[in-house]
């Protein structure tokens, strides 16, 4: 078993939703700590453990992003994090399921994330090196994101189904060094 820790620089924690009932806005969050533990011979996670900042959301538009942090979504004053704490990993490098927690907007509902290990090797610095890609659907209103507007012609301006897409490199955790 190793312990490994989240690469933001070759990292992403994305979204996407509908808007106005047929695009698709695209976001991400900026600050993201992740901890993984991984079984070295099968090269599954065993444990995941992931603190977002949520005033890190970014959709590349400054009065959205002001809009998603304010009190009629993520409401990032009273609720500054979004987490999330696996219970339970099943399947194979290739295709498992992470069963856990996710907390958003101070709601914790079980939320499955399906994934697979992209590969695992040592860096030019010596470095051990693994990624992973997952995804998961979650419903923003089981949260207690409700917020939406009518539109003229029917339906609403902001989707209610939230398609989580990751893309996870990390790096082992260095030990200690016997002294």
């Amino acid at each position: 078993m190793s312990t490994f820790t989240f690469d933001p620089a070759h990292s992403s924690v994305e979204f996407v939703v509908k808007h106005m009932m047929f695009a698709k806005v695209r976001g991400y969050f900026t600050s993201v700590n992740v901890t993984l533990d991984v079984d070295d011979a099968t090269n599954v996670p065993t444990s995941i453990s992931a603190d977002i900042d949520a005033a890190s959301i970014n959709t590349n538009v400054a009065d959205r992003d002001a809009h998603l942090r304010s009190q009629d979504f993520l409401h990032v004053e009273a609720f500054p994090k979004i987490t999330y704490r696996s219970t339970g990993v099943t399947g194979t490098a290739d295709n498992f399921t992470v069963n856990g927690e996710l907390t958003i907007h101070g709601k914790s509902l079980p939320v499955a994330l399906r994934g697979a290990c992209e590969g695992r090797a040592k860096d030019p610095w010596g470095n051990d090196r693994i990624a992973f890609s997952a995804h998961a659907k979650i419903n923003r209103k089981d949260f207690g994101l409700t917020w939406n507007q009518a539109l003229e012609a029917g339906g609403v301006l902001v989707g209610e189904e939230i398609d989580i897409q990751l893309a996870v490199e990390a790096t082992k955790a260095q030990t200690a060094a016997a002294v």
